[in-house]
C-alpha cells in the first residue's frame, strides 16, 4: 500500500473515529486492547471498501460480527 493510501483528511478520521468509538462502547471493548485495535483495522479497510459514512460503516462491521 503507498503512503497516500494511508492518507486521511480530518473529515475521514471523524468518520473512522465515530464508528470505532461506537462499536467499542456498544461491546464494552477497551479502544487500545487487541479487540480494539482489529476492529479499527478492520474498519480502515471498510472504509476502502467504500463504506464511508459512520452509518455505512457500522453496518458493515454489524454484518461482519454476524459472520
Amino acid at each position: 500500500m503507498t503512503v497516500a493510501a494511508l492518507s486521511f483528511q480530518s473529515d475521514d478520521v471523524d468518520v473512522l473515529a465515530g464508528a470505532l468509538y461506537t462499536w467499542c462502547a456498544e461491546r464494552n471493548i477497551q479502544l487500545r486492547s487487541q479487540q480494539g485495535l482489529s476492529i479499527a483495522s478492520l474498519a480502515i479497510d471498510l472504509y476502502h471498501a467504500g463504506h464511508q459514512t459512520q452509518d455505512q460503516l457500522l453496518v458493515a462491521l454489524h454484518e461482519c460480527d454476524m459472520h
